[in-house]
């Protein structure tokens, strides 16, 4: 059903395309595509939300012994390699087709802000888990997501602005790499 919505939003445009359109062209009824997708940006953007708490699975999943920070670098520097859409360096064109949807359609760019505000409390939860008092766990998510945010929004607009992902991943890495190491040299946390 997203893939056929999104489909039809490339090509004449999110506005341009009703829910009843967007039913057809998935063979559901209406009814069917409003029990998995609440609204029609939900088509669009269901691909953020599955990754809200991936900072969060990955502090829970850490080595142990290792600190969280060092988790999600660790992270975040393997998703570059992989060029995971998350980090932003991903030059698939079906990627940078939605990316440029969801910036260039104003009832889809609120949004995304929400998923991260999500992420953010999923990992300042995750991280009290882990013995963080509540505040520093807060404090320490919001600025680990401000710092993921800033690194994917950097790679994809270079990357969309035609900049190949291969060419772009050292500026990323080294970009990551100064990021996470600012973030190191705050309050201690997990």
């Amino acid at each position: 059903m997203s893939a056929a919505a999104i489909q039809l939003f490339l090509e004449r445009g999110f506005d341009a395309v009703g829910v009843a359109e967007v039913a057809g062209a998935a063979e559901v009824s209406k009814r069917t595509l409003f029990a998995y997708f609440p609204t029609k940006e939900d088509l669009v953007l269901h691909r953020f939300a599955d990754h809200e708490t991936g900072a969060a699975a990955v502090v829970r999943a850490r080595r142990p012994g290792q600190g969280a920070l060092e988790a999600l670098r660790e992270a975040f520097l393997r998703g570059l390699d992989e060029r995971a859409p998350v980090t932003g360096l991903c030059d698939e064109p079906g990627v940078l087709a939605v990316f440029r949807l969801v910036t260039g359609t104003p009832a889809l760019t609120t949004r995304p802000a929400g998923f991260a505000g999500a992420g953010e409390a999923a990992l300042a939860a995750a991280l009290g888990e882990a013995g963080v008092p509540a505040l520093d766990a807060s404090l320490a998510a919001a600025r680990i997501s401000a710092v993921r945010r800033v690194l994917a929004t950097a790679n994809m607009a270079a990357v969309a602005a035609g900049v190949p992902a291969g060419q772009r991943f050292p500026a990323a890495v080294e970009a990551a790499d100064r990021a996470f190491t600012l973030l190191s040299s705050g309050p201690e946390f997990a």
